[in-house]
């Protein structure tokens, strides 16, 4: 564990890490595993036993800090398939943060879960135990899309399980979506999209396929069984599911989410993007602290194995550099509706966001750099051009 700097005196957030997949989809990198994969070295209780001895010792280390532990403001469980926990696994996650750290009254607790792993009786469990939001991975509404990204769920059950959120009393759901699969058409585009307004959920993720090194997808992809995602094509999806949700209500606020109100935004999510302090806990989580940030050894039995050993289960740490921070705050504060403060960019970084408002891939609006249309589809290259 490294010496912690005082915490950076905005929200403060904990997100916890299950590891745990029924299947591995093709198109994921992400920490998880499945129970063939993992065998008899993990299973979900020495998870949980890892995961309450973790958030004690780390209880104990910030209350050693200057200044007071702030109240936890959001919770967010993601994975790997939250949901595989099922209601009363996760209920147990959510006492175990509540041992040993303060919720805010006004704190938002989401949990994604897997469409095919949720019932009402689901739903009705985690919202009677606390949770205020839900995020599901939709993908796609085409079987033949969801085919191609080894998705288990049929094309009609994540509409039915948003509705069966919102009928247990959660006022904001989320779908997720991938965009630009090879194989979707424009066609199956508008019937996810549709499937999306149809089942009156408050927000929208929305993500461009990215083929990422060592997947399924990457070796299709290098075979030549699959082809590669276009650009052109990312970029006139996306511009389709901007009217389409911005025509239903649904706006902009982080390049790639919508969200019907301000309420309806994804707290924890914007306490990342705007250098907010989070515990990270479960197998390769990361945390960040005031500047300083590390991230947990990555096997379930590993994991289980050091935290049971005492000590936090941390395979890593860095001092975020001066330079660093900088980088990091123009690369997250770009990407929101919100815009990045002229202020925070040195003088390097203002004359390149002239260029970029000439160029038009940018707004000056109360002394705030802001995308445009345009700009969004270009967001990369804008935070590249106000680095160099």
């Amino acid at each position: 564990m490294p010496v912690l700097r005082d915490f950076g005196g905005g929200a403060f957030g904990i997100y916890v890490h299950v590891p745990f997949c029924a299947t591995r989809c093709g198109y994921c990198d992400f920490n998880t595993y499945t129970a063939g994969e993992l065998g008899s070295s993990a299973s979900t209780q020495s998870w949980l036993d890892g995961l309450r001895g973790e958030l004690a010792t780390a209880a104990e280390v910030f209350d050693g800090l200057p200044s007071a532990t702030p109240q936890v403001s959001t919770v967010f469980v993601g994975g790997g398939t939250p949901s595989l926990l099922g209601g009363d696994g996760l209920a147990s996650v959510l006492d175990a943060v509540r041992a040993h750290f303060t919720l805010a009254d006004d704190a938002e607790v989401t949990t994604e879960s897997n469409p095919e792993s949720t019932s009402p009786e689901f739903f009705a469990r985690i919202r009677a135990a606390g949770y205020t939001r839900v995020s599901l991975g939709m993908q796609s509404a085409a079987e033949h899309v969801l085919r191609v990204l080894d998705r288990t769920h049929t094309p009609g059950r994540a509409v039915a399980a948003a509705r069966e959120a919102r009928a247990a009393g959660f006022e904001h759901v989320n779908l997720d979506l991938i965009y630009g699969t090879p194989g979707e058409r424009d066609a199956d585009l508008d019937a996810s999209l549709d499937a999306v307004l149809d089942a009156g959920v408050d927000h929208v993720s929305a993500y461009s396929l990215i083929v990422e090194d060592g997947t399924a997808l990457a070796r299709k992809v290098r075979k030549g069984e699959l082809p590669a995602p276009d650009d052109d094509v990312l970029a006139a999806r996306y511009e389709r599911i901007d009217a389409r949700l911005s025509a239903a209500g649904l706006t902009w606020y982080e390049v790639s989410n919508w969200a019907g109100s301000d309420a309806a935004a994804c707290r924890h999510n914007l306490g990342y993007w705007d250098g907010g302090d989070w515990l990270g806990a479960g197998p390769g989580a990361h945390s960040h602290v005031g500047g300083v940030r590390w991230w947990n050894v990555k096997h379930p039995a590993r994991y289980a194995d050091r935290v049971a050993r005492g000590g936090l289960p941390s395979a890593g740490w860095e001092a975020l550099t001066e330079q660093e921070r900088y980088t990091e705050r123009v690369m997250l504060a770009v990407r929101l509706r919100t815009g990045l403060p002229l202020t925070d960019l040195d003088a390097s970084g203002l004359r390149a966001a002239e260029r970029v408002i000439a160029d038009g891939l940018a707004t000056r609006a109360r002394n705030r750099l802001i995308l445009t249309d345009r700009g969004r589809l270009l967001a990369d290259g804008v935070v590249r051009d106000l680095l160099l």
